[in-house]
């Protein structure tokens, strides 16, 4: 067979890959994109369009009563404050154990490292449940604390193992023979040389570990009593799921009570933004270091 027939059939190959693939894409692009569209959309638009759901992409009317009852409603400002809090000091521990963890799991002269890592590796297959976790949480005094949200949580196996391999394939035994030969100890090679070459997988970590303790509720219900050490997720909850509408209210002034539900709906869609923008903005700053760092932290296991 010609080189010619076969670059023909791989073109007719190649062309209808493309069609699969884009079409593809388009269909998860909508299925994704649409949602938080709507989201937006219902966000800024009248509240009584938002609930009779004529809101579908674009606004109806327009309106920002529901981003004016957000700041003004304390529980959500001080969740936000919360939330805020736990991203940030949570964030640093997280980073600073899984440092910590991988980068002697990383050495090759660390006495007992397969040891070390297969008990790590161990608890990603097994755990002792809820209770027991809570019973732990509540013996170390971090019940309805902010610890509690911080501490159970600090490390993630997954993350060291990546760490751990990024170490491996980007920190050379020759650049730690040479740093010993110049007098470093293991310490000052690691925070002087190690971290500051470990750039793009501190960034992928930092965005991991915020990702998810900003997203996270679930401690928040199980560990905390104090409305006021709440995380916004989980006022977020409250305001989404909880919301109950009495009966005597609907004796007393049906009017208002319909101008209230109109005015939580618009809420609802207005929290979800608030909620979800600090995250949109600090991805882009975040993307450029994915592939190189996950990549690269994924060669070597």
């Amino acid at each position: 067979m010609s080189n010619t027939v076969l670059k023909k059939k791989r073109r007719g190959s190649d062309f209808v890959f493309d069609v699969v693939n884009y079409s593809l894409l388009i269909l998860i692009l909508i299925a994704t994109g649409y949602p938080v569209l709507m989201v937006i959309a219902a966000s800024i638009s009248d509240p009584d369009a938002v609930s009779r759901g004529a809101v579908w992409i674009w606004p109806v009317g327009f309106s920002l009563e529901g981003y004016a009852a957000v700041f003004k409603n304390d529980s959500i400002v001080t969740g936000y404050l919360n939330t805020l809090f736990y991203v940030v000091v949570g964030t640093i521990v997280s980073i600073v154990l899984t440092i910590m963890a991988a980068y002697p799991l990383s050495r090759s002269d660390l006495t007992g490292a397969r040891f070390i890592l297969l008990a790590f590796s161990f608890t990603m297959l097994f755990s002792g449940g809820l209770i027991p976790s809570y019973l732990l949480v509540k013996e170390l005094g971090m019940l309805d604390t902010r610890w509690s949200q911080i501490i159970p949580t600090a490390l993630s196996v997954f993350n060291v193992i990546i760490m751990r391999s990024y170490f491996q394939s980007s920190l050379p035994k020759e650049l730690l023979e040479a740093a010993k030969m110049d007098g470093c100890s293991d310490f000052r090679f690691l925070i002087r040389i190690a971290i500051p070459l470990s750039g793009p997988i501190i960034a992928v970590m930092v965005l991991f570990y915020g990702v998810g303790i900003w997203n996270s509720y679930f401690n928040a219900l199980i560990y905390l009593n104090s409305k006021e050490l709440f995380p916004l997720q989980l006022v977020l909850r409250e305001i989404l799921v909880m919301n109950q509408v009495s009966l005597d209210m609907l004796a007393k002034d049906p009017k208002a009570l319909q101008i209230k539900l109109e005015l939580m709906e618009s809420l609802k869609y207005a929290v979800i933004v608030v909620a979800n923008l600090p995250l949109i903005i600090a991805y882009p700053f975040v993307q450029k270091h994915f592939t190189k760092g996950i990549m690269v932290g994924s060669l070597k296991g």
